[in-house]
C-alpha cells in the first residue's frame, strides 16, 4: 500500500460554464487555499502556469485573456500542506521544468521566478514537487524525467531562471543603461561561469514579454524601479526588433533550439555577426563577444567577411565584427571576456578597451561563479596555478567538487565513462596537441597516450549532446559556452613545464590548431592563447574536473596543487467511438509494473475513449498497466494512452517494452528507459538497457537488458499518458 499523496491535483474543462459547476465542488479552490494551476492545449502545445490564493476570480480573469481564453484544460495542484511560500517556489520549479520538457510552449513571462528558503523546503515539499511532477507525467502533461531535463541544453539555455541577488542587480544595470539616451554600448564583464549568456537570454525574453503578464513579487524593494524601467523600454520601443549574436556556430546552433521551443521567442533571433548586415535592430545583444572575429586566419569565412565589411561601409582590413555590431544596433550590449579569446582571428582586446574607453559607453562587471561547484576560489585556484602564482600553499581540494589529477590516461577515461553513466555529460577535451586524422579516415585515431586510442569530435555542432560523444574527445570550439557535469581535460604535449624557471613553457611545433596559431609573431600570444584555452575548458565542469597531462614534468608539477586520483576519492465516454478521433484501439494485454510479464498474445480487444484535447493519430493504443513499480506516475491497473515507437532518443522517457522468447512467445513490461551505449570497430551499439521504475516502493530494482537480450527486446510504444 502506498501512502496518503501529498498533493492532489485535478483536471477541469477550461470554460466558464464547467468551472462555475466545478470549482465550487473542489475544496481548496472554494475555500481561498493558496494552490498551483496549469493550463494548457494539446492542439496548440501552449501553457500558462500560475499560482493563487483565490482560484474562481483568477479564472475569470484568465477566461477574459485573448491568449490564455485560447487554452482549453485546467489541472488545480492543491495540498494542505501548501502555503504561499511553497506555492509560489512550486510555480516557478513548474515553469522551470514545464518550458524545458519541450511538449508545451509557455506563454508566461520569465520575470519574478522565486529562489528563496522557507521552512521544510528541502524536505517535504522538494518531495513534493518531485510527487506532482511525477502524476503530471501520469495525466500526460509532461514528458521527461526531471533528472534528464536537468542535463538537456533547453534546461541549461531556458530564459526561465531565477536571478541571485547580483544578477537581479545586473538586470537592472542594464536595463537603466538601455534607457540612457546618452548610452549606445553596455559592456558586461565576467569569466567563465558567471552566468553571462543566463542574463543575455533573460533580459532578451524579458524585453520580447507583455508587461501585463510580469511578475514582480521576487523583486521586492526593487520592484518599483524595475517596473518604471520596463513601462518606459516598453513605451519607447513597444517590442522592440532585436537579435542576439553568438559567434561559434556550435553553439548558435544550439540556442537556436532553446529559443524555437520559447513562446514569444523564435529560432531566427539567434544569428552570427555576418547576418548584421541585413537589417539595423533596435537592440543588439552579443554573447561570447571575446569570440567576434578580425580579418585574419578566417578560412572559408574570409568572403563572407569581406562582402559584410564592405555591406556596411567598413573597410574590411580594418574593421571587426564588433564594428559591425555597433553600426547595427541603436543599443549594443556585449557579454565579454577577455581570458576566453583563444585564437588570432578573436578580435583585438584593444578593440574592446577603447570602445570601454567611449563617452557613449557603460562597464558592469559580474563576479560571482554560478557553474562550478567550488566557486570563485576554484577560478582563482586555476588563474594562479596557469601562471605558476601558487607559491608552497596546500593542494587544492574544495569539499563539494571532484578536482582530480590523473597519472593514467586508462583510468580517467574508465572514470569519465563511470561519471557519465551515472550523471550524464561528462566529456573528454584536449588540447590541440594532435592531427585530426580521423577527419578524413574514419578509421584512423586521432590521440595516443600509453595504450590508449581516441578520436576527435566526429561532429563540430553541438558535439557535446551527439550520440556516442562520451567515447570521444573534444576541444575548445566544440565546448565553450557550454555545461557539463564532468570535465576531463587532457593537457596535450604543447604544454609543459621548466623545473629551472619555474614556469609553464609552450612548444609550438607541437600545436596543431593551425588557425590558432598562423600570423602569431610573438611566442608570448600564444602561450597567452593556449593557457586561456585550458582555463576556459577547465571551467566547464559543473561537478567536477579530472586532469591528465602528457609532458612528466608538467604532472610533477600539477601533483603539487592537485590531489590524486587514489588519494581523493570521491473523463465520460461520447456516445459513439470514432478511432483516432475521441478513441484509439485498447490491447488485452496487461503490461508488468514489476519485471516482464508472462507470456502473452497482444489483440486488440475495444475501443476506449480519449479525452478529446489530446492528438491522435494511426500510432496510438491503449493497454493496462499492472503493478506498483511504476506508481508514482502510473498507478496499478491504470489503462495507459501510448504512441507507438517513431525512432529518436527515448532515454528519459517511459516505454512499453516487449521481449521475446521463442518458446513462451512475448512478454512485456513498462519502465523509464535508459540506454548505455560503447562503441568499437563495427561502429556504436547498446552495451546494456536499464529499464527504471518510478515507485514509492524502494525495493524495486532497475531492470537490465545485456548480451542476447539486446537482441529480443523492442520498444513497442512511448508513454503519453494515463487514460483512466
Amino acid at each position: 500500500m502506498s501512502d496518503k499523496p501529498l498533493v492532489e491535483i485535478n483536471r477541469y474543462s477550461f470554460t466558464k460554464g464547467a468551472l462555475e459547476e466545478d470549482l465550487h465542488g473542489n475544496f481548496h479552490a472554494a475555500n481561498a487555499w493558496p494552490l498551483v494551476y496549469i493550463l494548457s492545449d494539446e492542439a496548440r502545445k501552449q501553457a500558462y502556469i500560475g499560482e493563487t490564493a483565490d482560484t474562481l476570480k483568477r479564472m475569470s480573469t484568465h477566461l477574459a485573456n485573448g491568449d490564455k481564453n485560447l487554452l482549453r484544460s485546467v489541472h488545480l495542484i492543491s495540498s494542505e500542506k501548501f502555503n504561499k511560500s511553497a506555492t509560489l517556489d512550486i510555480e516557478s520549479s513548474l515553469i522551470k521544468y514545464i518550458a524545458a520538457d519541450g511538449k508545451f510552449a509557455l506563454l508566461n513571462s520569465n520575470l519574478g521566478l522565486v529562489d528563496h528558503n522557507y521552512y521544510q523546503r528541502s524536505g517535504l515539499y522538494a518531495d513534493i514537487f518531485r510527487e506532482t511532477w511525477n502524476r503530471l507525467r501520469g495525466e500526460g502533461v509532461v514528458q521527461h524525467s526531471l533528472e534528464s531535463i536537468d542535463n538537456s541544453d533547453l534546461f541549461k539555455y531556458s530564459p526561465y531562471k531565477s536571478l541571485s541577488s547580483d544578477q537581479r542587480q545586473g538586470l537592472l544595470g542594464m536595463l537603466h543603461a538601455l534607457l540612457d539616451e546618452r548610452t549606445t554600448t553596455l559592456v558586461v564583464q565576467g569569466g567563465a561561469g558567471t552566468g553571462k549568456s543566463v542574463l543575455a537570454i533573460y533580459l532578451f525574453k524579458l524585453l520580447q514579454s507583455d508587461i501585463d503578464e510580469m511578475s514582480f513579487h521576487e523583486f521586492d524593494a526593487e520592484e518599483a524601479e524595475l517596473r518604471t524601467a520596463l513601462k518606459t523600454i516598453k513605451a519607447r520601443y513597444g517590442t522592440p526588433k532585436m537579435a542576439l549574436v553568438v559567434p561559434m556556430s556550435s553553439f548558435r546552433k544550439t540556442l537556436k533550439k532553446a529559443f524555437a521551443n520559447v513562446a514569444g521567442l523564435a529560432a531566427d533571433m539567434v544569428i552570427g555577426p555576418a547576418e548584421l548586415s541585413r537589417q539595423h535592430y533596435d537592440i543588439v545583444l552579443v554573447d561570447e563577444a571575446h569570440r567576434l572575429r578580425k580579418r585574419c586566419n578566417l578560412g572559408s569565412y574570409f568572403k563572407a567577411f569581406d562582402n559584410a565589411s564592405r555591406a556596411l561601409g567598413f573597410d574590411p582590413y580594418s574593421c571587426s565584427e564588433v564594428d559591425w555590431v555597433c553600426h547595427q544596433a541603436g543599443k549594443a550590449i556585449f557579454f565579454y571576456d577577455t581570458s576566453q579569446s583563444i585564437k588570432p582571428s578573436d578580435a583585438n582586446a584593444e578593440d574592446f578597451v577603447r570602445l570601454k574607453a567611449r563617452d557613449t559607453t557603460q562597464v558592469q562587471t559580474l563576479l560571482s561563479q554560478f557553474r562550478v561547484r567550488a566557486g570563485n576560489p576554484y577560478v582563482k585556484f586555476l588563474d594562479d596555478l596557469l601562471n605558476v602564482r601558487r607559491n608552497g600553499q596546500p593542494r587544492f581540494s574544495p569539499n563539494n567538487y571532484e578536482l582530480v589529477l590523473f597519472d593514467s590516461i586508462s583510468e580517467m577515461l574508465q572514470v569519465t565513462l563511470e561519471r557519465n553513466r551515472q550523471f550524464g555529460l561528462s566529456r573528454m577535451i584536449a588540447g590541440f596537441s594532435w592531427r585530426w586524422a580521423s577527419k578524413k579516415n574514419k578509421d584512423a585515431f586521432d590521440i595516443e597516450i600509453d595504450d590508449v586510442k581516441l578520436r576527435w569530435n566526429r561532429t563540430s555542432s553541438d558535439w557535446i549532446n551527439t550520440k556516442n560523444a562520451e567515447t570521444e574527445v573534444g576541444c575548445i570550439h566544440t565546448t565553450q559556452g557550454y555545461d557539463l557535469n564532468f570535465a576531463a581535460i587532457i593537457l596535450g604535449n604543447e604544454i609543459g613545464y621548466d623545473k629551472v624557471r619555474g614556469e609553464i613553457t609552450i612548444d609550438a611545433s607541437r600545436y596543431f590548431d593551425r588557425n590558432g596559431k598562423n600570423g602569431i609573431r610573438e611566442p608570448g600570444e600564444l602561450k597567452r592563447y593556449i593557457l586561456n584555452i585550458y582555463k576556459t575548458i577547465m571551467l566547464r565542469g559543473i561537478r567536477g574536473t579530472f586532469v591528465y597531462a602528457c609532458n612528466q614534468a608538467l604532472r610533477e608539477y600539477l601533483a603539487q596543487h592537485i590531489c590524486g586520483y587514489h588519494t581523493a576519492q570521491p473523463a465520460t465516454e461520447p456516445v459513439k467511438l470514432v478511432a483516432y478521433v475521441n478513441a484509439v484501439p485498447l490491447y488485452n494485454l496487461h503490461a508488468a509494473a514489476g519485471g516482464f510479464s508472462e507470456a502473452q498474445q497482444a489483440e486488440q480487444q475495444r475501443l476506449i475513449a480519449v479525452n478529446a484535447e489530446v492528438p491522435l493519430d494511426s500510432t496510438c493504443f491503449a493497454c493496462e498497466v499492472v503493478g506498483e513499480s511504476m506508481n508514482t506516475v502510473i498507478p496499478n491497473g491504470s489503462i495507459c494512452l501510448f504512441r507507438a515507437e517513431r525512432g529518436g532518443s527515448r532515454n528519459g522517457k517511459i516505454v512499453l517494452v516487449e521481449l521475446w522468447d521463442e518458446t513462451g512467445g512475448a512478454h512485456y513490461t513498462v519502465k523509464e528507459y535508459r540506454s548505455v551505449k560503447m562503441e568499437d570497430e563495427s561502429g556504436w551499439r547498446h552495451e546494456k538497457i536499464l529499464l527504471l521504475p518510478r515507485s514509492s516502493d524502494a525495493a524495486f530494482e532497475p531492470l537490465e537488458l545485456r548480451n542476447d537480450l539486446l537482441s529480443n527486446y523492442r520498444v513497442v510504444g512511448e508513454f503519453v499518458r494515463v487514460i483512466r
